[in-house]
């Protein structure tokens, strides 16, 4: 009842459906090539599906298959294929197929797609929160058009809210009351601040937004089931507050994946605030992690990898003060250890900053794996020498013990090829 039937209807991701995109000439041409609708949860790609479906079921050229790939297998896929081929050959009527979730089918299931969205059989529609560059197969991904939507906007959740207030006749407490009709159980009112509240808290999502709206609504309904009618006989009159709102949702609802897209995301933000000493916004890249339920300890060993790769040698302290950190957090957990992480996160950001160390091992693997031919030998003199036989082949022969001079040594420890070379300031070539 409350998912928009048009793209009129359709609040947010004007980059996608305002009038001159892609979307609309598509639309009014009736040519609709097979999509990919990648974006966050609750961001209107499920309706977006049905909108484009409902424009083309309207035009009498297709018919509309939605399936989850949650739930659906192979063969439900085969048979709506072997469907869609028949309503082809016999009605002359293409197949929108719509994929909720591609992301959850594995490489061999998205490849029962390709010859029919190759030969036009069905027109896919698949929709992921995923990036699909990695989660849908390159030969699918070619063949399809990816939109790109973005999270919900503050001011496109108010509409959709006000929308949904309105169709359930919900009266915003203040406003003129002939534009709501009274339900079942009376009159039911909303604070205009408990609507921005809801827009402000679930974080661009609008299927959250819509099931807060209805858990406050629902919630003080029960509260009064009892009593429906006043002592005059009149309907009861009910007043969804902020503080109804805030019981529901109890805290903001954070957009993050563990495995999905958001966890690199936000890691690599946090990586780059403290390459930058960016205090604050490494606390909050950091918070966004935690908050959203991230593993302690994933981001503890990212900070140990920091403090050798970024802060080196410039600070030799960091890295003990980021293992220290990771002990404290394995000793502890969530949510105690919270503060070391950040004490931490703040530490390195803070720091002086070298990658001479990275860099030069860098260098190193590079000569290793460009080297042409045999690797060079271990030179004799430094090998070490435990049996009598490997005495008299030389190993250890001429070797200068370090510590029984006073002064340094001259001694070369590199194999003969690679005498003076600095891998410190060396640049790798493939020859």
């Amino acid at each position: 009842m409350l998912r928009p039937n048009t793209l009129e209807e359709y609040f947010g991701q004007s980059k996608v459906v305002g009038q001159q995109t892609l979307l609309r000439s598509l639309l009014d041409s009736q040519e609709i090539p097979s999509l990919i609708l990648w974006g966050p949860p609750g961001c209107g790609k499920t309706t977006l599906a049905h909108i484009i479906a409902s424009t083309n079921k309207k035009n009498g050229t297709a018919r509309f298959v939605p399936l989850s790939a949650t739930s659906a297998s192979t063969n439900e896929v085969r048979e709506v294929i072997k469907q869609a081929q028949n309503e082809l050959r016999l009605c002359k009527r293409k197949t929108i197929l719509f994929i909720d979730e591609i992301h959850r089918f594995n490489k061999s299931q998205q490849d029962t797609f390709l010859p029919h969205v190759e030969c036009g059989t069905v027109t896919l529609i698949g929709a992921t929160t995923e990036n699909p560059s990695f989660q849908v197969n390159a030969a699918l991904l070619s063949r399809c058009r990816v939109l790109v939507l973005e999270k919900l906007s503050v001011e496109a959740m108010g509409l959709i809210l006000d929308r949904a207030v309105a169709t359930l006749g919900i009266r915003v407490l203040g406003q003129d009351p002939s534009s709501s009709v009274p339900g079942l159980l009376g009159s039911i009112y909303i604070e205009q601040k408990a609507l921005d509240t809801i827009a402000y808290l679930c974080d661009g999502d609008a299927r959250t937004g819509l099931n807060s709206l209805q858990l406050a609504v629902q919630a003080q309904v029960s509260s009064t089931r009892q009593n429906l009618l006043a002592q005059d006989g009149s309907p009861q009159e009910i007043l969804v507050k902020e503080e109804h709102v805030k019981e529901g949702l109890q805290r903001s609802h954070i957009l993050y994946d563990r495995a999905g897209e958001e966890h690199y995301n936000c890691i690599s933000a946090l990586h780059k605030s403290l390459r930058g000493s960016h205090e604050n916004a490494a606390l909050y890249w950091l918070g966004r992690m935690l908050e959203g339920g991230e593993d302690p300890l994933y981001v503890a060993r990212r900070l140990v990898r920091f403090a050798s790769e970024d802060v080196g040698m410039a600070d030799p302290s960091a890295l003990p003060q980021a293992v220290s950190a990771f002990q404290a957090c394995h000793f502890i957990g969530m949510p105690e250890c919270e503060v070391i992480l950040a004490q931490c996160v703040v530490y390195l950001a803070r720091a002086p900053k070298s990658v001479d160390v990275y860099k030069a091992y860098a260098n190193v693997k590079a000569c290793l794996r460009n080297h042409k031919g045999p690797l060079p030998p271990v030179p004799l003199h430094l090998r070490n020498a435990p049996t009598k036989l490997m005495k008299q082949l030389g190993y250890a022969k001429g070797y200068k013990y370090n510590p029984a001079f006073s002064a340094p040594v001259e001694q070369e420890y590199l194999p003969e090829e690679l005498r003076g070379i600095d891998f410190f300031t060396w640049t790798p070539t493939d020859s």
